[in-house]
């Protein structure tokens, strides 16, 4: 009976110390994007394709928040928006601002329309802090 239980705390050790390692070595990354520029919003893009192909995207987290003139970058109007859903499909997470939409919903009357794989959070500057909370790496590019 000593025996089994022995064998059944160290197999329990050894998968709990399995998860921790897989947890660490998973890398988290979150991009802001709060530029209009074309170029800029390609560079995130290229950022989180870069590191999917040099990571793997089993080995890693990326969300990319925009907020103020960078949600151009989730709208149809963007050159750069039909990779959205090739990212999303990837794991890469994509997070609009609310409080950029409702800004633009008031001035305009017209709510905007996202692509494809965007979800809406609350606000992108708290979004990303409550990221940085968990452990992501904060990327401007």
């Amino acid at each position: 009976m000593l025996k089994h239980s022995r064998l059944i705390f160290l197999g329990l050790f050894l998968f709990f110390q399995s998860i921790a390692y897989v947890e660490a070595a998973s890398q988290k990354v979150v991009i802001q994007v709060s530029s209009p520029d074309p170029q800029v919003q390609q560079l995130a893009l290229n950022v989180a394709t870069n590191l999917l192909k040099d990571v793997g995207a089993e080995n890693i987290k990326i969300e990319i928040v925009a907020f103020g003139p960078g949600l151009s970058l989730f709208t149809p109007a963007s050159p750069e928006s039909i990779r959205v859903p090739t990212l999303a499909a990837q794991n890469v997470v994509f997070s609009a601002c609310g409080n950029t939409i409702n800004e633009i919903t008031r001035i305009t009357g017209r709510t905007p329309v996202l692509v494809q794989g965007v979800q809406v959070v609350s606000s992108g500057a708290t979004q990303i802090i409550k990221l940085q909370e968990q452990g992501y790496r904060y990327l401007n590019p």
